[in-house]
């Protein structure tokens, strides 16, 4: 009997930081990896598992008795293994694969003795790692063994530009880098650690053997550094990072079942610090945390509670020197929280689904309230998450808001960013031409702040492009000026209009002006306005912008 294997097999389970023999014809251990050795006392090894049970030639019978039966039925089921040394042992045995069959050994108490579970779910198949279902496992078997002189460390590892990879290199390369990462993670712990791969691109690392902080932050800290170097996968090199959550019972948590969750929050406060380092959890993380709920479920109701309104920015044509339009921009009025920025609200909105239904409500408001305007050339203009182009009903939305309003097409604008261009998707590109045969007018927004803002002017016939504010009120200095006076220059060598938003000056005013901009938009226009107040201001609107005092 031999007690490793040959090729790539033997080699993934010894590195495994997991028990793992596998079991041939007769009962016999045909091979034992490392970990299990340790665990069942490696000299047993040489005849069969039942030679390691403590007590007498009876009770090794008996349990050998029991063995057997286990392995006569071809399902999976667990058996508890109590040593010479006292510690007790639980093996997981596999079902019956082709004579051959898996069993893992865990140190601690086992789990009901009619439990039956299969191995392939406590395994990570690409790594492996142990699964989630493992850390619940291990977690729990640490807290009953706990005698309260030890404490146990969890870090929690994500990768920081993971996606990246699956979308431009395709899930396969993905797949070898996390094989890659998992190799590294092993190579930077000892054999007692426990790790997970908790799914996606998320790993665990379980310390024991009274490890707190100080230990957990040295491993931190390393596993950083590593992560941190280049990856070479299929002649690709691949930069990734990683950001580490560390939480230690005993010392920033209590109780073993908040390890992991408390992990996750200071790994959250690690990314917010910009990636690619370690935090570690302390009792303020988990009051932003409740905060944080608090304001999502806060969100979730605005909408059918009423507390969302919109307002309206007028956009001047400068040559006409009159109203052309205005942007429909969100509000959110809170009980107790206030007026809510749409910088605070809109990107959670999007991160828990909440934005498709608030875009839907303030693309039909927007409709509505533009009928009720008296000069019903005036166009209305709507800002459209990525988010939202990622659902199939985003046309159907905006063309049932211009039939129940009864709004011309061509008096609709949809406003997207350059993000929602980044992958060049299929489908975002089949939604934007079907808005446009709508007769919806589309501008891009903040033109000019992203990363490849010629190249989208290419890829899509746009009728308007919104110059960013960042370059309308940048010093006026002989560069930003040509900066400015260029984007306009393009705009109208491809029949595009140009708006400048963020005109705050008269100076500014006129700048854009004389370079040929087409629309003005800003503070030194108006301030945004409720819907009740644009009668007036259309009606106050009747002498030369270059009069108005400044705001």
């Amino acid at each position: 009997m031999g007690t490793t294997l040959p090729g790539s097999t033997g080699a993934c389970f010894d590195s495994l930081n997991t028990g793992v023999a596998i079991i041939g014809e007769n009962n016999s251990i045909v091979y034992a990896n490392p970990p299990f050795a340790r665990l069942i006392n490696e000299s047993s090894l040489r005849d069969s598992i039942g030679e390691s049970v403590r007590g007498s030639t009876s009770a090794r019978l008996e349990f050998a008795k029991l063995f057997d039966d286990k392995l006569r039925n071809v399902g999976a089921s667990t058996l508890e293994l109590h040593l010479d040394a006292g510690a007790v042992v639980t093996l997981y045995i596999g079902a019956r694969d082709n004579s051959l069959r898996v069993i893992v050994a865990m140190a601690g108490a086992s789990v009901a003795a009619d439990s039956s579970i299969s191995l392939a779910g406590r395994l990570d198949p690409l790594t492996g790692f142990g699964n989630r279902l493992m850390y619940d496992e291990t977690i729990r078997l640490l807290k009953a063994s706990d005698t309260g002189d030890s404490s146990i460390a969890v870090l929690v590892v994500d990768l920081d530009n993971f996606k990246q990879v699956n979308d431009t290199l395709g899930h396969g390369t993905g797949d070898e880098l996390l094989i890659l990462v998992a190799r590294r993670i092993r190579k930077s712990t000892r054999s007692a650690d426990t790790l997970v791969r908790l799914g996606g691109d998320e790993f665990a690392v379980v310390l024991e053997q009274g490890l707190g902080t100080a230990e957990a932050s040295v491993l931190g800290e390393r596993l950083v550094a590593l992560l941190g170097q280049p990856f070479l996968v299929q002649g690709h090199q691949i930069n990734i990072g990683a950001s580490v959550g560390i939480a230690a019972l005993g010392e920033t948590t209590h109780d073993a079942v908040d390890l992991l969750r408390h992990a996750d929050l200071a790994l959250y406060e690690a990314k917010g610090l910009g990636r690619s380092r370690y935090a570690i959890f302390e009792a303020r993380l988990e009051q932003r945390a409740i905060e944080r709920r608090d304001f999502e479920t806060d969100l979730r109701r605005a909408l059918g509670l009423r507390q969302f309104s919109l307002f309206y920015q007028p956009q001047t044509s400068i040559a006409e020197n009159r109203v052309s339009g205005f942007e429909a921009l969100i509000r959110w009025e809170h009980p107790s929280r206030g007026r809510v920025s749409p910088d605070d609200f809109i990107p959670l909105a999007e991160e828990i689904g909440e934005i498709t239904n608030i875009g839907s409500w303030v693309i039909r408001s927007a409709c509505e309230e533009a009928m009720r305007w008296i000069d019903q050339t005036l166009s209305v203009a709507v800002n459209v998450s990525p988010v939202q182009f990622g659902n199939d009903d985003l046309v159907e939305v905006i063309r049932s808001a211009l039939h129940k309003s009864g709004l011309a097409p061509e008096r609709l604008e949809i406003e997207i960013t350059e993000g929602l261009l980044l992958n060049k998707s299929k489908d975002v590109m089949k939604r934007l031409w079907a808005i446009k045969d709508l007769g919806v007018a589309i501008a891009m927004d903040d033109f000019g702040t992203g990363y490849a803002s010629l190249s989208f002017l290419n890829s899509f016939p746009f009728s308007k492009i919104k110059i960013d504010k960042s370059f309308i009120q940048a010093d006026c200095s002989p560069r930003s000026k040509a900066l400015v006076n260029g984007i306009l220059s393009m705009g109208a060598s491809l029949g595009m209009i140009t708006i400048a938003e963020g005109v705050e000056t008269l100076e500014q005013y006129s700048e854009v002006a004389k370079g040929g901009c087409g629309i003005a938009q800003g503070y030194y226009i108006a301030k945004p306005m409720p819907a009740l107040e644009i009668p007036g201001f259309l009606d106050s609107f009747a002498y030369s912008i270059r009069s108005r005092p400044k705001s």
